[in-house]
């Protein structure tokens, strides 16, 4: 913002017929004395980019315009975040206001929203309880635009694996082609059934299921803990990766491991023994990763985290969201980060 003042061009405070001032003349630089270096304008951020609670982040591009949901937040089921820039970011109203019948609305049951854009609409899928069954089902919403108010009249879950636990944490895939998949997970760490990462066809418009769902991963590794959950697949140079979060959430355990897989339905595996990013300093339970790209088609990393020392509620903490760049090389995924300093939007 500039200051109202005087117009040194025209006003210069000279009489009439006076010689003007004589301009200071900055005397040059001793050998001795070295130029300051340019003021850098480059753009950065900082993380959290969003200081407050923000859990399961999904981020995605739309227009010239960053959006990004996440898990029920207080009376707000599908909380809504916008950049123009990913430094700053402001908060919108209540993605899906209102849910549908079968749902159970106002206990935080809402989960882990993801979005997918065909044909010029935006489809939700999210998580939530179903008042029939007792148990965390998915859901499915439309709305003309990115940040919604997204509708769902339906009578019934989406997708539900009721002999497995239910079903949460759905995330959609659009493969090379334009086919388009669901990855979820069935919820049975609820109940003492088995945890898998699954992926099912869609149809064009994501409106329903195609085929039998596939499982892709289970929980096979010491450092996952009781749990895998919160999958999302990236495809890049021809692999298909398959990223997702382990361990207690509200633990400094709680870490971002991956997998890579042959297609969209597997089968996939796992290329290490531990995870890809884990606690690092006052960065404490990175998770609910997922990927997107920026304008220029580098790609990105949104998670959440802890901020040590106040992990879990109980100690007050929250779960901000970050993000850092993420690159292959060679076919290995790499983090920069978790980065907790001012980084460049290089």
């Amino acid at each position: 913002m500039w200051a109202c003042g005087q117009d040194l061009a025209t006003d210069t405070g000279t009489a009439p017929g006076a010689a003007a001032p004589t301009a200071p003349v900055t005397p040059p630089l001793s050998p001795e004395e070295p130029a300051a270096p340019p003021v850098s304008r480059t753009l950065a951020y900082t993380n959290p980019v969003y200081p407050g609670d923000f859990a399961d982040p999904f981020v995605f591009r739309s227009g010239e315009s960053y959006y990004a949901m996440a898990t029920n937040v207080g009376p707000t089921n599908v909380p809504v975040l916008r950049s123009g820039d990913l430094v700053h970011w402001t908060a919108l109203p209540d993605a899906l206001p209102r849910l549908p019948a079968w749902a159970v609305a106002g206990k935080s049951l809402t989960w882990a929203p993801a979005v997918v854009e065909r044909r010029g609409r935006f489809v939700l899928y999210y998580t939530a309880r179903d008042r029939s069954l007792g148990l965390q089902c998915l859901g499915r919403a439309e709305s003309g635009a990115a940040e919604g108010p997204y509708v769902d009249d339906s009578t019934r879950p989406f997708l539900c694996q009721s002999d497995l636990g239910g079903s949460i944490d759905p995330s959609p895939f659009v493969d090379a082609d334009g086919s388009l998949y669901l990855v979820w997970k069935n919820d049975g760490n609820c109940c003492g059934k088995t945890v898998g990462l699954w992926s099912q066809r869609l149809t064009d418009d994501g409106s329903g299921l195609v085929g039998q769902a596939v499982r892709l991963l289970v929980r096979d590794q010491a450092w996952e803990g009781p749990l895998i959950e919160g999958p999302f697949m990236w495809r890049e140079g021809g692999t298909y990766y398959l990223f997702y979060s382990a361990n207690w959430y509200l633990s400094d355990r709680y870490a971002i491991g991956y997998g890579t897989c042959a297609g969209p339905l597997g089968p996939c595996s796992k290329p290490r023994t531990g995870p890809l990013v884990a606690s690092a300093g006052a960065v404490a339970g990175p998770g609910g990763q997922t990927l997107f790209a920026d304008a220029r088609g580098a790609v990105w990393m949104a998670y959440h985290a802890w901020t040590a020392p106040r992990i879990g509620y109980d100690a007050g903490g929250v779960r901000s969201l970050r993000i850092d760049r993420l690159r292959f090389a060679d076919g290995v995924p790499a983090l920069d980060g978790p980065s907790t300093t001012a980084q460049p939007l290089e």
